[in-house]
């Protein structure tokens, strides 16, 4: 029994990690980051004539495609005011591996959600609540660490780290575009750099709630 409860707690606090930052991007997923991150004065204005509204609604278009539930046809039937397709054959493969991401992401995160509430309740019910409060206070710890990690990457060399995490996601370089191509002069480099800190910044408040319920709860199981 012992055996299988310390499995149970490393396997919680690897999956923390994961859950908190899933959580932090399934947040900044949604049209209203545009709207935010446009209006950062780091954020440059399109030097190829997109105007701030043209830019925010393909920009909307684009971040609606990855959680909706239609196929490529949705970008790829958007066009400049010219009539000439808004997106090139190499940005829709792009997106379309990027939507595959994101759906597979999303499901593990409610899987490893829901294996988090689960094992809450069993705790519960066997009296281990001790060691589940002690394994989450440990994975608020985890993901502390490794956001940490990550802001320091943004800081040293932000470049680096955006070409490793497409080298990680992605094969080839079917994730690179010329500055001219629409998904870059809608997310030019600064729309990223923001995001990675917003979310590290979430991460970090998520993973603080955590140490501090699970240290409190813990001393008052302990008690």
């Amino acid at each position: 029994m012992k055996w299988l409860i310390k499995i149970s707690q490393v396997l919680l606090v690897i999956m923390v990690p994961f859950v908190v930052l899933m959580t932090s991007i399934r947040i900044l997923l949604t049209p209203s980051t545009v709207d935010i991150e446009y209006r950062l004065p780091n954020v440059p204005a399109d030097s190829y004539g997109f105007t701030f509204n043209q830019r925010t609604t393909y920009a909307k278009l684009a971040v609606q495609y990855l959680t909706n539930s239609q196929e490529i046809s949705f970008l790829a039937d958007q066009t400049f005011p010219n009539g000439q397709p808004l997106y090139n054959d190499r940005e829709l493969s792009h997106m379309q591996d990027v939507k595959n991401l994101v759906k597979k992401a999303i499901l593990g995160w409610y899987i490893a959600g829901t294996l988090i509430i689960v094992a809450g309740f069993v705790a519960w019910r066997i009296q281990k609540l001790r060691e589940y409060w002690m394994a989450l206070r440990d994975g608020g710890w985890a993901t502390l660490i490794l956001v940490f990690a990550i802001l320091l990457g943004v800081t040293i060399n932000f470049d680096w780290l955006f070409t490793a995490f497409h080298h990680v996601f992605f094969t080839g370089d079917t994730w690179l575009f010329l500055y001219s191509d629409t998904l870059i002069r809608l997310f030019p480099m600064e729309f990223w750099l923001n995001l990675f800190i917003a979310l590290g910044s979430f991460a970090i408040l998520c993973s603080a709630i955590l140490i501090w319920v699970g240290h409190t709860l813990n001393k008052r199981e302990s008690g």
